[in-house]
């Protein structure tokens, strides 16, 4: 196991449950929801979460990279998800790569070997294994994971996002964004 620095960064227009448990070096950027009880770990190396991403509750995203694919020497690897992503109850994801507009449904599981490009639909219970990546617009579907290329796309998530951002701050205590791009740019 590797140890990094911890440093939580969330940026401003986040909304992120202050019971959310956040170890490593993580970057949240604007517009993400994070639910309380999920988890996101950063142990392999810093997690990028692009912008207007959810990740609701009992989600573990873990940034573990298999002995195997570990580059040795001063470089160290970062996860970045892409933007648009919906990371739903109970998943567990340690997927290599996560590219935008993916949605990894209630109780799915991605191994640390999978590469998620854009599109992509991981169905409810479904698990991925071994090392593959998924062509954009793949969906993972039924107790056999089969898999096929969507027929239309993804439909936005914006009005869910919009409904959270309203909605949590009532009823749980929110993390402060703790970093501020107009600071950086009036030091410049």
């Amino acid at each position: 196991m590797t140890t990094h620095k911890s440093e939580v960064k969330i940026m401003p227009r986040a909304i992120v449950c202050e019971d959310t448990i956040l170890r490593g070096d993580i970057t949240i950027s604007g517009g993400c929801v994070l639910h309380p009880s999920a988890t996101i770990i950063a142990e392999s190396g810093p997690i990028i979460i692009g912008e207007n991403c959810i990740v609701e509750e009992y989600v573990t995203i873990a940034h573990r990279i298999p002995p195997e694919q570990q580059i040795s020497g001063d470089r160290t690897p970062v996860l970045v998800i892409g933007a648009n992503n919906v990371f739903e109850v109970g998943c567990h994801i340690e997927a290599l790569k996560i590219g935008e507009r993916n949605v990894f449904e209630c109780h799915s599981s991605v191994s640390a070997n999978v590469k998620i490009s854009n599109g992509c639909v991981i169905g409810a219970g479904c698990h991925l294994t071994g090392a593959q990546e998924l062509p954009e617009n793949t969906v993972i579907t039924g107790k056999n994971c089969l898999q096929r290329e969507a027929l239309e796309k993804q439909s936005s998530h914006t009005l869910q996002l919009d409904f959270l951002r309203k909605v949590l701050p009532n009823y749980h205590h929110i993390r402060k964004a703790t970093f501020d791009p107009k600071k950086i740019r009036s030091q410049v």
